[in-house]
């Protein structure tokens, strides 16, 4: 009980750790470390249990961690700065990872496996349910930079792109059951509910890239279930653009622009973002085996005009940073996550498991389109609970598997529901 009161808190805190300031005076430490200690504390003492199988994402996750020490240790001997804070950068590329172990071999039945989810769940459609009170206390009219809705995920606009990221990650799991929960109309009319919410805090983030990953999920999604219900959906949200708030349309329009000369020109985040990822080319060239991890924005201004800048692309930094070898280690882990929710999808053994299995996929896609534009793969706020919601969908299904019946995504062909076909 101890353990599992702990993981909630886990969950819960991890998104909205930005709203408690607590300084507990002790170097790379703070309180979601020692919730998270005293987690795996209690998951020890506990004992070992039943043997569970490897988990899936165990090599991929080993891979990474060592790619990761490699780019800290680079960074230490040949650009040596401050060691703790090297340390610490460290420790933040590798904590959050770790959640996935946490959770995989904390759960160990199906009651708290699904309660869990669940949770996972409510914490994204609270934070969701934040950004719109900050969005309709900007007020719904033209776009303005600074009145960005942030969400938990920081305080003011600069974290409202972080926000757009986490928020498309949950459009997909909170679709699925709108689409392909069978039999259980009340769950369906309470995911609804929560897509529309984070529709609408996508809308107030103002994020360019999050519209996208949105919609594209919401299409795969839809084309998933039927042509049909692609073709309706299609319809319901023509009738419904004109409705949504000029600063959106504001947004969009902002990326294509005129020039002095009458030229079609980008904006200037989209410019910059084309000049930092050249130069990081560049920087990476110059550096094959990487410029070391946490070194990025010190060195940019020597190869673009934006210094001391993010990379705004976390497979461009990863590059820079931690060389060809840590960017096939990430892409191997983002694979790994894909074939995991296929994976999923192929063994679900009853409309629930295939309906989480659908939306855990396509959140996985969401979350590797997020990371073109952005860089929020390292963030704790955004990424924690994804990998905690890693290990849970995975191990329900396991769960599951025992004593169930054939999968149901393999059901006589001419029988087939659409959402099931392959």
């Amino acid at each position: 009980m101890f353990l599992r009161l702990l993981l909630a808190v886990l969950l819960v805190y991890t998104v909205n750790q930005f709203h408690f300031d607590i300084d507990l005076g002790i170097p790379g430490v703070n309180v979601i470390n020692l919730v998270f200690g005293a987690a795996l504390a209690a998951l020890v003492l506990q004992g070992r249990g039943t043997p569970l199988a490897k988990p899936s994402l165990g090599g991929p996750l080993r891979i990474y961690f060592v790619a990761a020490a490699i780019a800290t240790l680079v960074a230490m001997i040949a650009r040596p700065q401050s060691p703790m804070e090297d340390l610490t950068y460290l420790k933040t590329l590798l904590f959050y990872p770790l959640y996935y172990f946490l959770f995989y071999y904390a759960v160990r039945d199906l009651k708290t496996a699904r309660r869990l989810i669940l949770l996972v769940f409510v914490v994204a459609a609270v934070a969701g349910l934040e950004a719109v009170r900050e969005g309709l206390d900007y007020g719904i009219g033209g776009y303005s930079e600074t009145q960005r809705a942030a969400g938990p995920f920081g305080p003011d606009y600069r974290s409202a792109n972080r926000a757009g990221v986490f928020y498309a990650m949950f459009i997909p799991l909170f679709a699925a059951p709108v689409f392909f929960l069978k039999g259980q109309p009340f769950w369906r009319m309470v995911a609804l509910g929560g897509l529309l919410v984070l529709a609408a805090a996508i809308l107030f983030t103002y994020s360019r890239q999050s519209y996208f990953i949105a919609l594209l999920a919401l299409a795969l999604m839809a084309i998933r279930r039927s042509v049909v219900v692609a073709a309706f959906c299609a319809i319901v949200f023509a009738i419904a653009l004109p409705m949504l708030p000029s600063g959106a349309f504001e947004r969009v329009q902002e990326t294509q622009q005129v020039d002095e000369f009458g030229q079609e020109a980008v904006d200037d985040s989209t410019a910059s973002r084309w000049d930092i990822w050249s130069g990081a080319v560049v920087m990476w060239s110059e550096s094959p085996i990487g410029v070391g991890a946490n070194r990025f924005k010190g060195l940019i201004g020597d190869y673009s005009n934006y210094p001391g800048k993010d990379a705004h692309n976390y497979y461009v930094l990863t590059l820079a940073e931690a060389g060809l070898q840590g960017l096939i280690a990430l892409l191997v882990l983002v694979f790994a996550l894909w074939r995991l929710g296929s994976r999923l999808v192929r063994e679900a053994r009853d409309h629930e498991a295939l309906t989480l299995a659908h939306g855990f996929r396509i959140a996985v896609l969401a979350m590797a389109l997020g990371n073109i534009y952005g860089s929020p793969f390292s963030e704790g706020t955004v990424m924690g609970i994804f990998w905690a919601l890693a290990a849970l969908v995975e191990r329900q299904s396991q769960l599951r598997a025992a004593g169930a019946p054939a999968p149901v995504a393999n059901p006589p062909p001419r029988r087939a529901h659409p959402m099931v076909r392959a």
